[in-house]
């Protein structure tokens, strides 16, 4: 799933400079602000590693928000997916003056997210946000039946592997009509939906407070 507005709400919405300056020995000029949520990157498709052993080896609270969808083969077969919200990111919670290097060296972590010489911190809203929509298991089922306007790609039947865009829909039937270009004219035609791949959407797509975070 591709997350139009990861990074960005990173970066311009969900972090805030703390008076931590991250330098080569760890952290100097550090003014203690207690518990606090940090974002840490983890190496690729190391999320769940990273947040199990943050957890078991440390005791300390995480946050790995995950989306679950059914996604359809180029075969035609219908697999159930788990994929993170975040790729390659988790929210951590401590005291960072205490636990920093250990975080740093945790199997699976890569480095805590900071800009320059500066530790980002999560506003404690912001996680609760999140945490709302996500409940206790940390993940949210997204339904990825096609809308007016998406893009698909057809995954069976004699026009295998081209591409279209849907029309209409009936959720109910899980079916749909999509406009092809069939000899070069644009020909509508009805499909079901586990004959389609729908192009990645945005994250904000499934969980609203991504569109439009609000820190007041």
């Amino acid at each position: 799933m591709v997350l139009t507005p990861a990074h960005w709400y990173f970066t311009c919405f969900i972090v805030k400079d703390v008076n931590t300056t991250l330098g080569s020995e760890g952290i100097t000029g550090f003014q203690p602000v207690g518990l606090a949520w940090y974002c840490a990157r983890t190496k690729p498709k190391h999320e769940h590693i990273a947040a199990a052993n943050l957890r078991r080896n440390l005791g300390l609270e995480v946050f790995n928000p995950r989306l679950r969808s059914e996604q359809v083969t180029f075969r035609g077969v219908i697999k159930r997916v788990t994929e993170p919200l975040f790729p390659c990111y988790l929210f951590v919670r401590c005291a960072l003056e205490e636990r920093l290097d250990e975080v740093r060296h945790t199997s699976g972590i890569s480095s805590i997210v900071h800009f320059g010489s500066r530790i980002a911190e999560v506003p404690e809203p912001v996680v609760q946000e999140l945490r709302t929509c996500f409940g206790m298991e940390e993940s949210l089922d997204v339904d990825t039946c096609p809308e007016p306007g998406d893009e698909v790609t057809l995954t069976g039947g004699a026009f295998f592997g081209m591409q279209a865009v849907v029309l209409r829909t009936w959720p109910a039937k899980r079916r749909v009509e999509v406009l092809l270009e069939i000899l070069g004219r644009p020909t509508p035609m009805e499909v079901d939906c586990n004959l389609l791949t729908l192009e990645r959407r945005s994250a904000a797509l499934f969980v609203p407070v991504l569109a439009a975070p609000s820190l007041a």
